[in-house]
């Protein structure tokens, strides 16, 4: 017990954004050895967002939770398969958590949380009678992340990696802040994504000038060997 607190005494001190994890939230409810992480503020669109936050090193998601900025957030996370449901099985170091706005009207948005444990060494998938395949990978996440500066445009371009094939590119804008952004904050920013021969181009400014820092997130999803 005494190397785990090590490491989570090492893991918190390198890991800020965790400092401020709001007391409300409970992705660390009922672990005995935990480090919460908090990401920033992300806005939830009608057509759906996915977003990554990751554990330390090490460390694989316990525990999830979020703040909302609005009842009408839908959120999620996605899971793997395989018995029982656990960490190292169901999840991993990162967690992609899918967030979706269904109000009629206004701009919302969601805060994810993990609650990370040191890593175990996860557990084995549990056989079945029959199955012509084993539930796998098939895809790889990608992700990229952008500064958006006021009065800068930049356009990074994002790829799959050599032999693997881009099946989706999604993004989303997220603040670094303690409260939600407000709604003309969230409509100063302007994202464009271009797909084009398996290649990404995002193109995203700012027309505010503000104190928080705000990220464009891009999330590909490549398929690997199919």
């Amino acid at each position: 017990m005494r190397g785990a607190a090590a490491c989570v005494a090492a893991a918190s001190a390198a890991l800020a954004v965790a400092a401020g994890a709001v007391a409300a939230t409970s992705e660390c409810r009922g672990l005995q050895v935990c480090v919460p992480v908090a990401g920033p503020w992300v806005v939830a669109t009608s057509g759906g967002t996915e977003f990554q936050l990751d554990c330390p090193k090490r460390f694989i998601v316990g525990g999830l939770d979020a703040e909302l900025s609005s009842r009408a957030v839908e959120l999620g996370f996605v899971g793997g398969l395989g018995s029982p449901v656990n960490p190292g099985i169901t999840t991993t170091g990162s967690a992609v958590f899918l967030g979706r706005f269904v109000g009629a009207r206004g701009v919302a948005s969601f805060r994810p949380h993990l609650g990370c444990v040191p890593a175990s060494g996860g557990g084995q998938r549990a056989p079945t009678a029959y199955r012509a395949f084993k539930p796998g990978k098939p895809t790889v996440r990608v992700v990229r992340k952008l500064m958006v500066l006021p009065g800068l445009t930049m356009q990074p371009v994002a790829r799959s990696p050599a032999r693997q094939r881009l099946v989706r590119a999604t993004h989303a804008v997220a603040f670094y802040s303690e409260s939600p952004p407000p709604a003309a904050l969230v409509q100063s920013v302007r994202v464009k994504q271009v797909v084009r021969r398996g290649s990404v181009r995002v193109s995203a400014h700012t027309s505010l000038a503000n104190q928080t820092t705000t990220i464009v997130q891009v999330d590909l999803v490549c398929a690997v060997g199919v």
